[in-house]
């Protein structure tokens, strides 16, 4: 259907996806706390994916040390992550989503936002709670806005399994009081950012002078904070298949790296892997991107645009490699990280397309 504006905006979120696939698969789970992250030993270096709502009573969150969320909840049922099952269920969910007619913009493994027109957009949001049940047996929320931005903060009024609209007219009495971290596309970082300028709420940052927010931010980042904290923004819903601009592989060390050698003997392995991605696609790499994560705690990342975009394991493998002399030596490494970007289907790249290199 391609690209359209609509009157009303559908974000639809799966509730608790992952764990929720989890129980269905084993239905003994229900009701129980239930977290999903990397193999599912919490001995290792990993982080929780998802968590049950059960689990997220006690305080379990995305993002959060698997063997914190372990001490938090010691009964829990830790599961490993299984990328298929997740697939296959999304895939489903998506399906019946376009069974519905209209365009459908898909954000990732569980949430989309839709299109509508009519005059009832609650009606239509119950239509698609129905769909995916009867397709599934997941339970999504639905956040109803007249821009992107306001469907999706409003989805999360919705939780669980609800429906929720946030539009003009009700957003300064909705969000105003709230704190800016609350906007979708703040985090906390740009939170404390805004905070140091005595802006701490929804309607603060609306009301902000915008040169202060440019100087802090840039000229496109700080009128668009200003924007966001009106809840602006676009109104189209565009089903043209996403394409990916880059592969990234990453790992966590059970044990921190010490000598260059080890290091260079990761970034090998990783950047074969990412090389790997973009092969498969068969598109070339333009630009490496290396990250590293220090004992204890302190990330920096590296970025180097190649001469030429190329195809070339051996010329990635290198240019990841000459980013790594700019590593602190001495000191230990628990996560590495490569990102190979491409160039994209119609040769474009961010810095300019040139001739690609052939395979050595």
């Amino acid at each position: 259907m391609g690209a359209r504006r609509f009157r009303w905006v559908l974000h639809v979120d799966l509730d608790q996806f992952l764990a929720a696939v989890e129980v269905l698969r084993r239905p003994e789970l229900a009701g129980r706390p239930v977290i999903v992250g990397g193999r599912g030993d919490p001995a290792e270096r990993t982080v929780v994916s998802t968590a049950s709502y059960e689990a997220r009573a006690y305080g379990v969150r995305s993002g959060m040390p698997l063997r914190v969320a372990v001490r938090k909840v010691p009964e829990a049922v830790v599961l490993p992550v299984d990328h298929e099952a997740y697939d296959a269920a999304s895939a489903q969910v998506m399906e019946a989503l376009r069974g519905l007619g209209t365009v459908v913009e898909v954000l990732g493994w569980d949430e989309a936002f839709l299109g509508y027109d009519g005059d009832d957009p609650e009606a239509f949001a119950r239509s698609v709670q129905g769909a995916v049940l009867d397709a599934t047996a997941l339970h999504c929320s639905v956040g109803i806005g007249d821009t992107k931005v306001r469907a999706k903060i409003a989805t999360g009024f919705g939780k669980p399994a609800g429906v929720f609209r946030l539009t003009a007219e009700n957003w300064s009495a909705v969000m105003g009081p709230r704190p800016t971290v609350d906007l979708w596309g703040v985090g906390t970082k740009v939170s404390r950012r805004l905070a140091a300028h005595g802006i701490d709420t929804v309607a603060q940052l609306a009301a902000a002078d915008e040169t202060v927010l440019v100087g802090e931010f840039g000229p496109r980042m700080g009128a668009w904070y200003r924007e966001l904290g009106r809840g602006h923004g676009s109104a189209v819903v565009d089903d043209t298949p996403w394409v990916a601009r880059g592969h990234s592989r990453e790992t966590t060390f059970q044990r921190n790296l010490t000598t260059p050698q080890q290091v260079e003997a990761a970034l090998r392995e990783l950047a074969a892997q990412a090389h790997a991605d973009t092969e498969a696609e068969g598109r070339a790499v333009f630009r490496v991107g290396l990250k590293v994560r220090y004992a204890p705690f302190s990330t920096r990342t590296l970025s180097r645009t190649l001469p030429a975009p190329t195809l070339s394991l051996d010329e990635v493998t290198a240019a990841v490699l000459d980013l790594a002399a700019g590593l602190e030596p001495g000191r230990e490494v628990r996560l590495l990280g490569v990102r190979a970007e491409m160039v994209m289907p119609d040769g474009e790249t961010r810095g300019g397309s040139t001739p690609v290199r052939g395979r050595v």
